[in-house]
């Protein structure tokens, strides 16, 4: 599967290649591995994820405080630095050279700058997150609520109608600077919830003193992104100009990604 990937990478021509799934799928993985087969190619690369380009604790403490309490927790959109995100990769596509953006989720802050790493010479960005290239619902889909957390804590939909305003408004600048988009297809969004704690588990075996999520609490925790995570389900196996399926184990369906349409030249 890696090989066919980055065959599809090197013949697309991409210099920001896309890589969208929802919360444990497997694309910082994909991402990290992709970017060591590409540089034993000869094709430099560097991995940017949408994570790396959080807000700050204290903007979405304000945000919370002047528009919807959820908006203090990261992830769902209008909770990141965009102009950050558009700064670095328009600097990478024109010069190769950037300061890679870091976010300390512990601490829920951005890492110093002093403390982003230095990249040069880059040819290829990987740019990795679960929610790329999704587009906004209509205003009306808003109505209803999707889970638990919609019902008790958005009732009046003031929480959702404001994401998905910026996803409308804010995002398509930013997957407009992907030149190729690979979504990881899920069976479901069912299957988050497991894929979320196991990641937590892997985490916290691999750092006992790192504060763990109970199941509970990953339970919550995914119901912040599940209106954008089915919005994507739905959506991106048409948007996306190659899908990998997956099974419940995180297994390829196919033995190569299937392409869904072909841009006739990257963007820029």
């Amino acid at each position: 599967m890696m090989a066919a990937v980055l065959a599809e990478v090197i013949a697309s021509g991409a210099r920001v290649f896309a890589i969208s799934g929802v919360q444990g799928s497997g694309k910082s993985t994909l991402a990290a591995q992709l970017a060591r087969a590409a540089a034993a190619r000869g094709l430099p690369t560097a991995v940017l994820s949408i994570d790396d380009v959080y807000l700050d604790h204290d903007a979405r403490q304000a945000l919370a405080r002047d528009v919807h309490p959820l908006l203090a927790t990261r992830g769902p959109p209008g909770t990141h630095d965009l102009a950050l995100a558009f700064a670095t990769l328009d600097a990478l596509r024109a010069t190769g050279s950037a300061d890679l953006p870091r976010f300390d989720k512990l601490a829920d802050r951005r890492c110093t700058r002093s403390d982003w790493p230095r990249v040069a010479g880059i040819r290829l960005v990987i740019l990795e997150g679960w929610f790329i290239g999704t587009t906004a619902e209509d205003d009306a889909a808003l109505a209803t609520p999707v889970n638990a957390l919609e019902r008790d804590e958005d009732p009046d939909a003031t929480w959702r109608r404001w994401c998905n305003a910026a996803l409308a408004r804010d995002y398509p600048a930013l997957w407009a600077r992907a030149d190729r988009l690979l979504f990881l297809q899920p069976p479901g969004f069912e299957v988050v919830a497991d894929w979320r704690w196991q990641a937590e588990q892997a985490l916290h075996a691999a750092a006992p003193s790192r504060p763990a999520m109970t199941r509970a609490g990953i339970e919550r925790f995914i119901q912040h992104y599940e209106r954008v995570s089915r919005q994507a389900l739905r959506t991106l196996p048409a948007i996306a100009d190659l899908v990998i399926g997956l099974d419940a184990a995180r297994r390829p369906t196919t033995d190569a990604p299937v392409p869904t349409r072909r841009r006739t030249s990257p963007a820029g």
